[in-house]
């Protein structure tokens, strides 16, 4: 098992996915499990301050990343959810949901369920302290805030939405201190984690580093 953490647009997704592809085992997305849980408590008119109701929402979802190379697909109660819950709106309500801790002891349980069935390399912000604390690699991975706010708009814009980078980097900054102050399973690197500044990499050298320090790990055992 292999455990990618970091803040928002560290290059987390991207690096994970690949990794798994390489080590030819599943690639789980926990982020965005909890823009799932906003999206349908959006859809279902819970307000973001229901803490109980959104405990009860989480627990009732069912939450499917269907294997696929080409695409991040999400599905939930079977909808295809892909594209709706990539929205700043969604990003912004994510970040207020995933600190319910009702709504992160639902999730947490899903997730290591899924990491029980066999091998998996799943990121996220508390998978290397939390979900997944027995992990064979730990990685956490960050990048200053100037080029995660870039990349970040890059990716809005592809996706044709329309917003500033100064925008952009506002709700970057304000996620990083809700997930970093936040009481339960705040985002801070396990204490056994290699830390990788991704500022001046591209995807494919972190890759290569994270291949290589779960190669070297796994032959010292």
């Amino acid at each position: 098992m292999v455990a990618i953490d970091g803040p928002s647009a560290s290059g987390k997704s991207t690096v994970a996915r690949e990794v798994a592809r390489r080590l030819g085992v599943d690639y789980v997305d926990t982020g965005a499990m909890y823009r799932a849980v906003a999206w349908a408590a959006a859809q279902r008119g819970i307000d973001l301050a229901d803490e109980a109701g959104l405990g009860r929402l989480a627990a009732s979802l069912v939450i499917e990343q269907p294997d696929s190379e080409e695409s991040d697909q999400l599905l939930v109660d079977g909808a295809d959810v892909t594209e709706a819950i990539r929205s700043p709106q969604v990003s912004a309500a994510a970040s207020v949901v995933s600190v319910v801790p009702d709504v992160r002891e639902g999730l947490v349980a899903q997730q290591r369920a899924r990491a029980a069935r066999g091998g998996v390399v799943m990121e996220g912000r508390d998978i290397g302290t939390v979900v997944l604390p027995d992990a064979d690699l730990k990685v956490f991975l960050d990048a200053s805030l100037d080029a995660r706010a870039q990349r970040r708009y890059d990716e809005l814009r592809r996706r044709g939405v329309d917003i500033s980078l100064d925008e952009v980097r506002r709700q970057v900054d304000a996620r990083d201190r809700r997930d970093e102050t936040r009481a339960h399973s705040p985002l801070r690197p396990a204490p056994d984690a290699v830390i990788i500044d991704t500022t001046s990499m591209g995807p494919e050298q972190v890759v290569e580093r994270v291949v290589s320090l779960l190669h070297d790990r796994r032959g010292r055992v």
